[in-house]
């Protein structure tokens, strides 16, 4: 069992309140507090997010620290109001490919180009991709299904960490990845066949059928 993710955030802290508002130690610590009301209940779903990304807990931990540490020095660039969620996953996502996929050992990135051109977003079938997520992820999240989503590639895994388990719209993972839309649903479609294929002898043995050939 992991350690509780908090434990690994040191974020700057100021002692009580100015009588002055205006005053520096006054507006800094209503920053902070907007930050941590912000951003501190969403660290065990960016520690879940950092974990599936990196599949090592000490890595996950760092990663999840050094987003937070980012988010802190640019939290005047993000809109309060917005989904702050989204916006500390893209920070976590950029942090883990400048920093961390550097050094991992993951296999090299899935060569899309053909499987993007192929799955064209106007084609995919929405009954297809929306299958799995009710079959596999929703009622299924286990040993045999975490072992087949951390066994896929990088980027397929991220997709469905993003979509079927946290819950992002297509323009948010879009903002998240750096992609266009029609290559999160492509993209999308294609990771969960894939799953779906690693994950079909399991359904099969819990019950649950596939209306899919």
């Amino acid at each position: 069992m992991h350690e509780n993710p908090q434990d690994f955030i040191i974020l700057p802290y100021s002692e009580g309140m100015a009588e002055d508002q205006n005053s520096p130690d006054a507006l800094k610590a209503a920053r902070d507090a907007r930050f941590e009301q912000e951003f501190l209940p969403l660290i065990n779903s960016l520690y879940n997010f950092a974990y599936r990304l990196t599949l090592d807990e000490d890595d996950a931990n760092d990663l999840v620290q050094d987003t937070y540490l980012k988010a802190y020095r640019f939290f005047d660039s993000y809109e309060q109001g917005t989904n702050a969620k989204a916006w500390l996953f893209r920070i976590l996502k950029n942090s883990f490919i400048n920093d961390y996929r550097k050094k991992s050992k993951e296999p090299a990135k899935v060569d899309y180009q053909d499987v993007e051109t192929y799955y064209n977003s106007d084609d995919v079938d929405e009954n297809i991709t929306t299958d799995l997520r009710i079959e596999a992820l929703q009622g299924m999240i286990g040993d045999e299904v975490a072992t087949a989503l951390n066994a896929l590639p990088v980027d397929f895994r991220t997709i469905i960490v993003l979509c079927d388990l946290e819950g992002f719209t297509y323009e948010e993972m879009a903002k998240i990845l750096d992609i266009p839309i029609g290559t999160v649903r492509s993209r999308l479609h294609r990771a969960r066949m894939v799953l779906k294929d690693r994950l079909k002898k399991y359904a099969a043995s819990m019950g649950y059928k596939s209306n899919q050939p």
